[in-house]
């Protein structure tokens, strides 16, 4: 068996997705672009929390690919990914212990730099070169 990535329970993973998905459906900026496209909240929390129990936890129970379904959107704009991840940051500090959530945190913003520049790729002029940062 291998060892958890980071040293958190599949409670405490979705004690932190429910949370931090009721905040996101009160955010200005992010609730209307998720409310766009998530009709079963208790579902996509589901499938969310299964992403990060396989990412963190190795569990196999997470079938999906987070790249296509934000470019598939439509609407997810690079500079979303910042208030995204503050949010999230949030929710980790008050959720978990401070190496835990340090350690998420670290996780979600490379994750998220991956599908930023994702993003970015899709709605960048051809004609330019990419931006890496």
């Amino acid at each position: 068996m291998i060892p958890p990535r980071i040293p958190v329970t599949p409670d405490q993973i979705d004690r932190v997705i429910a949370t931090f998905y009721g905040a996101i459906r009160r955010h200005e900026v992010l609730g209307p672009v998720f409310a766009a496209h998530i009709t079963d909240w208790p579902a996509h929390e589901a499938k969310i929390a299964a992403f990060w129990r396989n990412a963190i936890l190795y569990e196999r129970g997470y079938d999906g690919s987070p790249m296509r379904a934000h470019l598939q959107a439509g609407n997810v704009q690079a500079r979303h990914f910042p208030d995204w991840l503050a949010l999230f940051d949030e929710t980790l500090r008050r959720s978990l212990p401070d190496d835990a959530a340090r350690a998420w945190s670290a996780l979600a913003h490379r994750i998220g730099a991956g599908l930023r520049m994702g993003v970015e790729g899709m709605h960048r002029d051809a004609a330019m070169p990419p931006v890496l940062r």
